[in-house]
């Protein structure tokens, strides 16, 4: 690079569960989600573990609160099996903020539709 300047880092190796001190937590937990879940935690439908990346049904790991928005990367309830093209249009939008009856405002999208149409958010 012109000028002694360095590259930055992709955001990729910034993220703890791509490659950091979270990475083993978080293959620990995908196991374990993808030994219990069989259900797409975004659009609700079945998850076909025979299909493989690239495939855009093929599974993956789905973070309930984007760790861009501040979600843990690596914590089992902020992880959930997701279907590769939900996740992708899903990126990292939140559904609304809502109070639950503790008075703790709860941000969450596991209360999201079976089906939506992300594209148009």
């Amino acid at each position: 690079m012109p000028n002694g300047a360095r590259a930055r880092p992709s955001k990729a190796n910034l993220r703890p569960d791509h490659n950091g001190p979270q990475r083993a937590q978080f293959e620990s937990n995908k196991k374990k989600i993808y030994a219990t879940q069989k259900v797409c935690g975004i659009c609700g439908k079945p998850v076909d573990f025979r299909l493989k990346f690239p495939h855009p049904l093929s599974p993956c790991i789905d973070h309930i609160i984007p760790v861009a928005k501040g979600g843990h990367p690596s914590d089992l309830g902020n992880m959930q099996l997701a279907h590769m093209t939900c996740n992708r249009l899903k990126s990292d939008k939140l559904t609304a903020t809502r109070e639950v009856s503790t008075g703790v405002e709860l941000v969450s999208n596991r209360a999201l539709p079976l089906t939506y149409d992300w594209k148009s958010v």
